[in-house]
């Protein structure tokens, strides 16, 4: 290392990322010392301070260490922090800085609900952020931010906010392409207009009835959970979706232009059945289909009606993957599905298909409707049976065990049991 000339002594150490192995590099020489100085990006773990009880001493600390860096562009924090301290820092490497990661731990305690917005509000002064990653915010009131102009990706993981905060908190980012919500509590409806916007996740926490309108003309994947009523009206290029809702039902979904849609998946206890067949029907190009929804009504639960095998796959002819769970399989299953089978029908692209069952319930029809898709997927390469525990002591459920494995040992090279 002696040898080295100092540009690649430098190089070597501005890669270091770890708080504590900058430090020790500190310590081994004058000229290690200065060198560290191109450090561009720096990690603070949540265990970094670990035998410092006062978190004003460790502000201190990360102050002294960020400003020893000549130009630091990304700066991560999982360690406690004051909103003091925060701003401190920030002041420093605000020309500078690219991306911000902090683990905020402003949700449980009372004094959250003074310092939490403070927290966010020092972010502010940072305008030339490209990725901004946050952790266990208290959003309740907006942030004082003006404008992120430069901001491309947006995470908010774990939060408790309020509708006109986080309305607030995305016009100040009008140019976002990339935006991850998860676990956050308390929306209740959300109009969000980004027109930038390539890959949106939200994860609405709570009673499932929260309500969604986004316009984001050149969104390619997105995927919601916990909202009742979605609306999205420009989704020319979308080829990605995921609709899910595990605490409440799925009411409304609108969407003006799914040609694009490659994937689609859709869950949840109970969509209404008008929402799952206008879906289903716009989505008529998708190649991969995920369905596990167990029931559908506007109130109370109820059964899928009967689904057309046949009018099923030509409705969607560029079905490669279908995945099934429960209510869907048995709603292809019904007496009448198969009698409409035509002279040279054909499921033209399914190559795979996955089956989830869990009841013994018109075993006959079921059975027809596998054999079916062995018969008539000319190209299926792969089918898996799921058999989940039949809620069933009849001997009926030992009865359509048997026939499934009976069935696997005639297609061994295309059925596989789970």
């Amino acid at each position: 290392m002696d040898s080295l000339p100092d540009a690649i002594l430098q190089y070597i150490l501005s890669n270091l990322t770890e708080a504590k192995d900058v430090a020790s590099c500190n310590c081994v020489s004058k000229r290690w010392k200065e060198s560290t100085d191109s450090v561009k990006s720096i990690k603070f773990p949540r265990n970094s301070f670990e035998n410092i009880s006062d978190v004003t001493a460790s502000d201190a600390i990360v102050l002294k260490m960020i400003s020893s860096f000549h130009r630091l562009e990304e700066l991560v924090l999982y360690s406690p922090f004051t909103s003091k301290g925060l701003a401190s820092w920030l002041m420093h490497v605000c020309q500078s800085l690219r991306l911000l990661e902090l683990r905020m731990d402003n949700l449980a305690s009372e004094e959250a609900l003074v310092e939490g917005p403070l927290k966010l509000d020092c972010i502010g002064v940072v305008k030339g952020l490209e990725t901004l990653k946050l952790w266990g915010v208290l959003m309740m009131s907006p942030p004082k931010w003006d404008l992120f102009p430069n901001l491309r990706c947006l995470e908010i993981v774990g939060a408790r906010m309020d509708d006109n905060a986080l309305g607030s908190a995305l016009r100040a980012c009008p140019n976002l392409s990339s935006l991850l919500l998860l676990a956050c509590e308390g929306i209740k409806s959300i109009s969000i207009s980004l027109p930038l916007l390539e890959h949106c996740k939200l994860d609405f926490y709570g009673q499932g009835n929260s309500l969604l309108s986004l316009t984001a003309p050149r969104i390619v994947s997105l995927d919601v959970q916990g909202c009742s009523w979605i609306s999205v009206p420009e989704t020319s290029f979308l080829k990605n979706l995921s609709i899910a809702n595990v605490s409440g039902r799925v009411y409304m979904v609108q969407f003006r232009n799914l040609s694009s849609l490659e994937a689609l998946s859709v869950r949840g206890v109970q969509w209404c059945w008008d929402a799952l067949t206008t879906i289903l029907e716009q989505a008529r190009d998708v190649k991969h289909l995920f369905m596990k929804v167990e029931f559908t009504g506007n109130e109370a639960l109820q059964p899928f009606p009967e689904i057309d095998f046949v009018e099923f796959f030509k409705n969607h002819p560029k079905l490669q993957k279908f995945d099934i769970h429960g209510a869907m399989f048995a709603a292809l299953c019904q007496k009448n599905s198969l009698k409409k089978l035509e002279t040279g029908f054909a499921i033209q692209c399914l190559e795979e298909v996955v089956i989830t069952v869990r009841s013994p319930l018109n075993a006959e029809q079921k059975m027809n409707t596998l054999e079916s898709l062995v018969r008539y997927a000319k190209g299926l390469k792969r089918m898996v049976i799921r058999v989940l525990r039949m809620k069933s002591n009849h001997s009926s459920a030992d009865d359509f065990c048997d026939d499934i494995c009976k069935f696997h040992h005639m297609n061994k090279h295309l059925v596989h049991i789970e």
